[in-house]
């Protein structure tokens, strides 16, 4: 860079050789300056300016703690005039050769751990910590807080099987008041369903629809929504199958809340003849034996190392501690053939399930000589969901299991089946289903761990015919990703699963497809405090 003064000192050229200034020329003017005052100050700048540059740089390149206002203003200024390259990545790689060294040593003992990252950003300008420290503290405060994390997940796990396990208060309270209610009103005890329609009861032109369970208010909203959504429901029967303690309960909540034109039949698992001892001697046993007590009711931490587990493994292995899988009435479908002699083909229903559309064309699906019409559940979109195959229940270390099915093999879904009973009764299911809990009570529960399904897997072999998925949505109560748009869609939908509809547990946004069929100006269920979440 080049300056010319004009002979008169009244204007400054300045020419460039870089191309950057081709040309610049100043004229001055006399009566604000002298110029030789002019003069002297480009001389000075001339000699100060490099110096100033050097020392922002030096500044800069220290890296000091403090600096004054003008060494500030050098180190801001000062690398771009000089046309300094950007170290970032130079530090970022020392800072990853520091945080390699920190990871593979111990953590200093006795080590003061801030509470919180703004209280560590503090000590840092407090105690001026070197990078190796501050690399310290950052990995013990993560490592804190995943422990911190990793134990809330195990107790929130925890305390969300004992509210799945357990009976809300409201829930027990409605089976309380009707059956003090049985006991006190004629109405509540008057025949279900009249004499007059006992015949509809075994005619074979109408739906017959089966449910079990011991859970009042889940059947209201299962035999609600199937009448609701039925384009027939004159062509209806529900024959709803209950324990001994729920029967009086069971049976004054239909007595005094008919869903006409529906048929609503309830019996108690005491009424009916073939449910002997000597023709359910495995179940008997499951119930009774000592060791599947405790294992279903006993304590499900003791033993359980969940330093080795992750919390996915933990829930799975609680949900199959459930004391529903137990349960005579859970157990009930597998011999269905023999409690309804005079029906050949039926739907069964679980007490967790809302039903959204007509399902009277499933008893024109055409099973081609199967006895089982259900979901596959390792063909859908939601790979949490559907993704389920035999490896997803079954123990293949056992010699048994491994010699005998395929992990491969598609599994499918209780809930929403449609059962050819004139072809069960021309199998050995029941057989099969008997013969694999033996083994399984034999093996101490070694074959799978997971109530009815896997025996039902094996039993049910070769003699499964896959329905449309449309019928039978799965997961609402395990899933909080669910599809809004496909659950409307769904004839019926399942809240299989921990969450259900009627727990304070249940996921929020599916509740409400649920609790639509739920009458809360009844006055059993408005005293006993069941309110719309």
């Amino acid at each position: 860079m080049q300056l010319h003064f004009s002979p008169s000192m009244r204007s400054i050229t300045i020419s460039s050789s870089n191309g950057f200034i081709k040309l610049m020329k100043i004229k001055v003017a006399a009566r604000h300056i002298s110029y030789r005052t002019l003069f002297h100050t480009i001389l000075i700048l001339a000699f100060l300016l490099p110096f100033v540059f050097i020392l922002t740089a030096v500044v800069t390149l220290e890296g000091v703690n403090k600096c004054s206002s003008f060494d500030c203003l050098g180190r801001r200024l000062g690398p771009r005039f000089l046309g300094r390259v950007d170290d970032s990545g130079r530090l970022v790689r020392d800072f990853y050769k520091i945080l390699n060294q920190v990871n593979a040593e111990e953590i200093p003992h006795g080590l003061k751990l801030p509470a919180s990252f703004s209280q560590l950003v503090s000590e840092m300008k407090n105690n001026q910590y070197d990078a190796r420290t501050f690399a310290f503290m950052l990995r013990a405060m993560m490592e804190k807080f995943e422990r911190e994390i990793r134990e809330s997940k195990f107790s929130e796990l925890m305390n969300k099987h004992f509210a799945a396990s357990s009976i809300p208060k409201g829930i027990h309270c409605l089976s309380l008041r009707l059956t003090d209610e049985y006991s006190s009103n004629a109405h509540a005890r008057k025949q279900l369903p009249p004499p007059e329609l006992l015949p509809l009861l075994s005619n074979k032109s109408y739906h017959h629809f089966i449910l079990s369970t011991d859970n009042i208010l889940a059947a209201s909203v299962v035999v609600a929504s199937t009448v609701q959504s039925s384009q027939k429901p004159e062509k209806i029967v529900f024959h709803v199958i209950t324990d001994k303690k729920t029967y009086a309960g069971m049976h004054s909540w239909f007595a005094l809340n008919p869903i006409s034109p529906a048929i609503v039949e309830v019996k108690g698992v005491h009424q009916f003849d073939w449910l002997t001892r000597e023709n359910v001697p495995v179940l008997e046993a499951v119930e009774n034996q000592n060791g599947i007590r405790n294992y279903y009711h006993g304590n499900h931490v003791a033993g359980a190392n969940l330093s080795d587990t992750t919390p996915r493994t933990f829930a799975s292995k609680l949900q199959a501690r459930s004391p529903k899988y137990i349960s005579l009435l859970n157990h009930l479908r597998i011999y269905i053939p023999e409690l309804f002699p005079n029906l050949d083909k039926v739907v069964f229903l679980d007490d967790d399930v809302v039903i959204q559309r007509d399902l009277s064309p499933l008893w024109e699906i055409d099973l081609e000589g199967k006895v089982n019409g259900a979901v596959e559940t390792c063909k859908g979109e939601d790979e949490w969901v559907m993704s389920k195959h035999f490896r997803n229940y079954f123990n293949f270390s056992h010699p048994l299991i491994s010699k005998n099915l395929d992990p491969d093999e598609c599994a499918w879904a209780y809930g929403m089946n449609i059962f050819d009973l004139s072809a069960w009764r021309k199998t050995n299911i029941r057989e099969t289903y008997h013969s694999w809990l033996r083994e399984n009570l034999k093996s101490n529960l070694t074959m799978w761990k997971l109530g009815t399904l896997p025996p039902a897997l094996i039993a049910f072999k070769g003699h499964v015919h896959p329905i449309d998925p449309s019928w039978h949505m799965l997961g609402l109560g395990y899933q909080n990703n669910t599809n809004i748009e496909s659950v409307k869609k769904a004839a019926v939908i399942h809240y299989n699963g921990q969450s259900k509809p009627w727990l304070q547990i249940g996921l929020e946004h599916l509740r409400p497809f649920w609790t639509k069929h739920v009458n809360y100006t009844n006055d059993f269920i408005r005293n006993c405090h069941i309110l719309e979440s």
